[in-house]
């Protein structure tokens, strides 16, 4: 698999998972947040090693000459995201975000839709579908206070086999920065 194809899974993970804060749309705090996101196939012989060429991205995209660091950077904000430390990827939820309906039945984020979503307690558990790559899982995403909350994912792609994915949101600022007046990710409302 090309760091292009790769970059656009991990890009589609991020947007499907790291956007699922929408879950918690009523009980998180508007501002900067941080998405970590841990990916790994487990069992999955003659496919590549997703791990390996996570830490391989990372490592490109650490000794990137400034000037291409700038470039990379400003392509993220055009979709509305920034670069934090690790790989991390930064999204600003905006009052007006924080504020919506939880993610419900048919919601889309970018290319993924949302099914089967349930909540119990601080829990949402549900199904997702994606189109861009063909994909399809299971979540489940804990919010752990108005500034942190994780989410878990099982997904299964044709092209890559099974890929377990953790994520760990936390909000890093109140004040989103640069990203306040980026362009948001795609979002399709049914």
């Amino acid at each position: 698999m090309t760091l292009p194809r790769l970059s656009r899974l991990l890009s589609c993970a991020a947007m499907a998972l790291g956007l699922s804060a929408w879950v918690q749309a009523q009980t998180i705090h508007p501002g900067l947040w941080e998405f970590k996101h841990e990916m790994r196939q487990p069992g999955q012989p003659g496919q590549p090693d997703l791990t390996a060429q996570m830490a391989q991205m990372r490592a490109q995209m650490a000794s990137l000459p400034p000037e291409a660091r700038k470039i990379m950077e400003q392509q993220l904000a055009g979709m509305g995201m920034g670069m934090g430390e690790q790989g991390a990827l930064r999204l600003c939820i905006r009052p007006e975000e924080a504020a919506q309906e939880p993610i419900r039945e048919g919601h889309k984020e970018g290319d993924c839709t949302y099914t089967q979503v349930t909540r119990s307690g601080n829990t949402w558990r549900g199904r997702m579908v994606c189109a861009d790559p063909p994909s399809q899982g299971e979540f489940t995403t804990t919010l752990h206070n108005p500034t942190h909350f994780a989410t878990t994912a099982v997904l299964k792609s044709s092209e890559l086999g099974r890929i377990d994915v953790k994520t760990d949101a936390r909000r890093v600022s109140a004040d989103c920065g640069a990203l306040a007046k980026a362009p948001r990710p795609p979002t399709v409302r049914p």
